[in-house]
């Protein structure tokens, strides 16, 4: 059994996060010790290592209880879990399109400043009018 201290350097979760975790029902609420502290299995590590890196490919909490459960049973199917990580990759897909196009209409507004004057800066003309972008979904 591990206090949460060392689960926390174990797994490279943070201590709030932790308890956060356990109060969102992510982690399973740890046996207490007679002094009242949290005592958690080994298992524990794996399961926010698991949580962790999740996270870190920005999955949501609702889809990262239901990839942890998942994992519960190794027997599965794993359609879900693939539809899950097809909807996530769909979002950043989304996201990189939209900084595409914000990253094209910021290279296009600086190179038609004239570098003179507000009233010829072609930066503050096409935040000014809308119309004038490129690119209407960014």
């Amino acid at each position: 059994m591990l206090p949460i201290g060392r689960l926390a350097r174990e797994s490279g979760v943070k201590i709030p996060t932790i308890r956060y975790y356990e109060s969102i029902g992510l982690l399973p609420e740890p046996a207490r010790s007679e002094g009242n502290r949290r005592l958690y299995p080994v298992e524990a590590v794996r399961r926010l290592k698991f949580i962790r890196h999740a996270r870190e490919l920005g999955f949501e909490i609702d889809a990262i209880r239901r990839l942890a459960q998942m994992a519960q049973h190794p027997a599965d199917p794993c359609c879900e879990a693939d539809l899950l990580a097809r909807e996530r990759l769909a979002e950043i897909e989304d996201k990189i399109a939209k900084l595409a196009a914000q990253r094209d209409e910021l290279l296009r507004m600086i190179g038609e400043c004239a570098h003179g004057k507000v009233a010829e800066c072609g930066v503050i003309d096409v935040l000014g009018d809308h119309d004038k972008c490129l690119h209407h979904r960014h």
